[in-house]
């Protein structure tokens, strides 16, 4: 198959190259061309943090007290502060008001130097102007102070419609920036934005910048108007957030650090709640859910610091090694970090890779730490035992498991069909709800690299259960085995499959059970999510014909989408709509084509892209502590249900 894909690749590509052939992508047209490499573009939400950043590098600056962010209902989004007001003056070489060249080119702004931004988010000049390419429109209205006239200037799809312009009086003392931009849809999943991560980034950046007021306005998503304004500090925030009568310490242990090379302010606190963990670290007071150097640096002098602590005072039991896991297990923190020259990882900045500041903000981290723990005996102890009992708990756990079964000598299920390649790079293992899907999907396969396990209906919910007693299903015992990882264990060497991959049913009975394996993954396997080995395959609930052409849908809504994309009506005679009872009944040619071959199939891959809130939440539907909370969401959510 790949030696006639690669063949049709040949004859489709030129045989001939010259200068002629070379693209230049002038202004924004890169963003346009790839808006992947500038954005997430699975929603508006990051454009909407980009124009917030830049009024919070404004309130970092001391220009801006107050933030206002406005939902639309008609899909846009106004943002506006009341710092200095963007440049209407005439740039000397462009020849054009500051505020256009910022909106129009790549990489311009007044944030690669220190001399009006000492901290600030907006480090590449790309933020904004991206916003600017993907919005089918955006307004900008500006006051400077001094000047009385209020200034306008308009863009759509990145392009000037209206040069700037007064367009009427301000006050003299009046200054600020608003902001009006409605998302082009064509470059997003979906044009919805995540309500709720908003208001959590927002909340962050107020309880980052003390005295900071931002309010937000929704009128689109009926979340009314709420006003975030903190003064405390992030010891007290945490633990509020926290909400647990038995932290360690009591009050979280606060450091906060000033020097030339940056300001860092960080709260440590342990507990035994696994289900509330808050980890969150700040850039500039941008968020970094991908952690990086200053987490890095903090987990470093944490370990190191109360490790140095046990055998200074001769706590550590004899023959038992502490590593860093043991200590960072109960562990909650939030951590806060200014720059003046971060590196990111990509334009999204989810991680911090300044590594000229590694060994200098570790050491001092650790200095404080160690001052801490030496005046508080009696806490550090306590979190000393918490470390040693994790320990012990790790070691039981190890002797435990029977004796290291490697994948040679194990005796695979024998209603495993497996692959003939031992590579993990390219092995996948599908996990299939009942034996007539998994007959339909052993015929779909590719032999050489794909594997199925069938499994016979709901497996056990193993949310509450110990790690141990979960091998006594035998449906867990058999995935177990094929995947060569036992529950609980972190070393995945020898894990037999790159992909595991979760199939079930598109209807509600198949997303239970596909629920159910997820749970198992999260809390029995966490190091195989957190390596990015399991996948949920989505495949299709509906079979539409229409005259010469087949579609399928993996939902009522994506199917809603496709007649209006290929302009079908539901009634059209010519549209014959087949409901898939469950994937045995689908014909193995359907199944390769929708959901096995990595060519034209739906993968998602499972990760924890809030810890905290996504552990709550399968907490919530599959403890049975939580029946009462259960019943709420239902009757809340209840709504939300498809009934097709």
């Amino acid at each position: 198959m790949w030696d006639s894909v690669i063949l049709l690749y040949t004859k489709m590509v030129k045989k001939t190259y010259t200068a002629s052939d070379i693209e230049i992508l002038k202004g924004i047209e890169p963003v346009q061309k790839r808006p992947g490499m500038y954005t997430d573009t699975s929603n508006p939400n990051h454009l909407l943090q980009e124009v917030i950043d830049n009024c919070v590098d404004e309130s970092i600056a001391g220009f801006c007290n107050s933030i206002d962010v406005q939902i639309n209902n008609d899909g846009s989004y106004t943002v506006s502060d009341d710092g200095r007001g963007m440049p209407v003056d005439i740039h000397p070489e462009y020849k054009k008001t500051g505020v256009e060249v910022i909106m129009t080119n790549l990489h311009s702004g007044a944030k690669f130097s220190n001399k009006n931004y000492k901290y600030s988010g907006g480090l590449h000049g790309v933020g904004v102007s991206v916003v600017s390419a993907l919005s089918e429109s955006l307004i900008i209205n500006i006051e400077r102070s001094g000047d009385t006239n209020l200034y306008q200037i308009t863009f759509s799809n990145g392009l000037v419609k209206n040069k700037l312009n007064a367009i009427g009086k301000s006050s003299i003392n009046s200054h600020g920036t608003s902001i009006t931009f409605k998302p082009n849809n064509e470059y997003f999943d979906s044009q919805d934005i995540e309500i709720t991560r908003l208001h959590k980034l927002i909340e962050a950046k107020s309880i980052l910048k003390p005295g900071l007021e931002i309010t937000i306005d929704d009128s689109k998503y009926n979340t009314g108007k709420k006003v975030y304004c903190h003064s405390g500090s992030l010891d007290k925030f945490l633990k509020s957030k926290l909400n647990l009568s038995n932290l360690l310490p009591e009050k979280p242990l606060l450091i906060e650090l000033e020097n030339d090379s940056f300001e860092v302010a960080a709260t440590v606190c342990w507990h035994n709640n696994f289900e509330n963990i808050i980890q969150d670290s700040y850039v500039n007071l941008i968020p970094t859910s991908d952690g990086g150097t200053h987490v890095n640096s903090l987990k470093s002098a944490v370990a190191d610091s109360i490790r140095d602590f046990m055998i200074s005072h001769k706590i550590t039991p004899k023959n038992l090694k502490i590593i860093p896991d043991d200590i960072w297990k109960n562990t909650s923190y939030l951590m806060s970090i200014k720059l003046s020259d971060p590196q990111f990882v990509g334009q999204t900045k989810n991680k911090l890779q300044s590594t000229s500041i590694a060994s200098k903000l570790s050491s001092q981290l650790k200095d404080r730490l160690e001052l801490w723990l030496n005046n508080h005996s009696e806490s550090a102890e306590g979190i000393c035992s918490l470390a040693i009992q994790n320990a012990q708990e790790r070691l039981t756990n190890s002797k435990n498991k029977t004796t290291k079964n490697t994948t040679k000598n194990s005796i695979m299920p024998s209603r495993l069909s497996d692959c003939s390649s031992k590579d993990i790079n390219i092995n996948e293992l599908f996990l299939v709800e009942g034996d007539s899907a998994g007959g339909s999907a052993k015929q779909a396969r590719d032999r050489k690299f794909q594997a199925i396990l069938p499994l016979r209906g709901k497996i056990l919910n193993t949310w509450e259960v110990s790690s141990s007693k979960i091998l006594e299903s035998r449906e867990v015992q058999d995935i177990t085995t094929a995947i060569g990882v036992r529950p609980g264990d972190s070393d995945l060497s020898s894990l037999r499959y790159g992909k595991i991959c979760i199939l079930a049913d598109a209807d509600s009975d198949g997303l239970h059970i596909a629920t159910l394996l997820i749970a198992l993954f999260v809390k029995h396997f966490p190091d195989l999510v957190l390596n990015d080995h399991i996948y949920v395959a989505l495949p299709p609930l509906y079979r539409l014909d229409y005259k010469n052409s087949t579609l399928y849908a993996i939902s009522d809504d994506h199917m809603n989408e496709l007649l209006n994309k290929h302009k079908i009506k539901s009634d059209n005679n010519n549209l014959a709509i087949t409901r898939f009872k469950g994937l045995g009944e689908m014909n193995p040619s359907q199944l390769r084509d929708t959901t096995l071959s990595p060519i034209s199939r739906k993968l998602l891959l499972l990760s924890l892209d809030d810890k905290s809130k996504d552990l709550k939440k399968l907490n919530m539907m599959l403890s049975k502590k939580t029946a009462a909370d259960r019943k709420l969401w239902l009757e809340k959510k209840g709504n939300l249900a498809q009934t097709s």
